[in-house]
């Protein structure tokens, strides 16, 4: 079997351009599946900027250890984490709610019959 690239390598193969993963295999070979898997956000991110996130994530997102760690001032650590921050997009984590959830909001008249048919609707 191929030795298996890290992300550094991939990301300097691709330089920076955007790719799409086709083949996973598994690495005890047991299994390959194939299709058109895009990588997560944070993978998408520079190896440097993946980096600045693991140290961040360690450090239990203390600035001040982050200006230690990579010597730099509140500011810079600042707007590095804003402008990793703006390429992420983040994941909506409002669970929706569940059929009786929905038919005790529409008991309580806080939803009219519409929106309860339309939320139960979306839960099948």
């Amino acid at each position: 079997m191929p030795q298996a690239r890290d992300w550094q390598a991939l990301t300097s193969l691709t330089q920076g351009r955007s790719f799409v993963i086709e083949r996973v295999r598994l690495e005890d070979g047991s299994a390959a599946i194939e299709g058109r898997f895009a990588l997560p956000d944070l993978a998408r991110l520079s190896a440097e900027d993946q980096v600045f996130v693991a140290a961040f994530v360690r450090s239990h997102g203390s600035i001040k250890e982050m200006e230690a760690v990579f010597g730099v001032s509140y500011p810079t650590v600042k707007a590095r984490l804003n402008r990793i921050a703006a390429a992420l997009q983040f994941v909506e984590t409002e669970a929706q709610p569940s059929r009786t959830e929905v038919l005790a909001r529409l008991a309580a008249g806080e939803i009219t019959p519409a929106e309860a048919i339309a939320a139960l609707e979306a839960l099948k």
